[in-house]
């Protein structure tokens, strides 16, 4: 995957996801994306309704309120709240073409992991994503290289000029499904997310059983 280079624009990055709650890895992700990804700005988009997942989410202002907490001592980070106000499924298209309409001098850049690439020909719209962004897709680095490479250009029915660009991340065993099921145990959360995230989950009482 090279490096797209349009020379003169600056890059925008987003980075969706439930954030429920944000924690280490994607700290590590975000910085990782500013820096290889050589982004003058990440912005954050905690989902509203996301159209994929069974399960309800937290509410909208935890979600941001924890999004604000992880990123917030990231220079360049802005966490978005746009797509927890709409009505209706959230579609990252959507949100593209309203970043593209407000900032028409950037190039976009959709920050996705392997499996979320692997899975785009699902997502609503998935050919203008990727006429309108360059995606930036995140893969594991183990000792040897990367740990969970994936080809693109394998995806069925890739449109012509789709541009990728390859980020390497140190795996971590940090997971939102496993960080629930212990903060409903009451377990120690200090090494899974930021400190302000763990606070903010036990003074809320978030993921508790009732």
């Amino acid at each position: 995957m090279a490096l797209s280079n349009e020379a003169g624009r600056p890059r925008i990055g987003f980075f969706g996801g439930a954030f429920d709650p944000p924690h280490l890895t994607h700290v590590a992700l975000a910085r990782e994306a500013l820096a290889q990804g050589r982004l003058q700005e990440l912005r954050v988009f905690p989902t509203g309704h996301a159209w994929h997942k069974a399960r309800t989410l937290s509410p909208a202002v935890h979600r941001i309120a924890m999004a604000r907490l992880a990123f917030g001592e990231l220079p360049g980070v802005v966490v978005d709240e746009r797509e927890t106000r709409r009505d209706g499924p959230t579609y990252t298209i959507d949100t593209l073409r309203e970043l593209q309409a407000e900032r028409p001098d950037a190039q976009l850049v959709l920050l996705l992991g392997t499996d979320q690439v692997r899975a785009l020909p699902s997502w609503h719209g998935w050919q203008e994503i990727l006429s309108m962004a360059v995606i930036l897709v995140a893969e594991r680095i183990g000792p040897g290289g990367a740990a969970d490479p994936f080809d693109p250009h394998t995806l069925p029915g890739l449109p012509p000029g789709a541009r990728f660009e390859r980020l390497g991340l140190t795996p971590t065993a940090a997971s939102a499904t496993d960080i629930r099921a212990r903060a409903a145990r009451g377990e120690d959360l200090s090494r899974l997310v930021p400190p302000a995230v763990a606070r903010y989950i036990d003074q809320h009482h978030l993921y508790h059983t009732t």
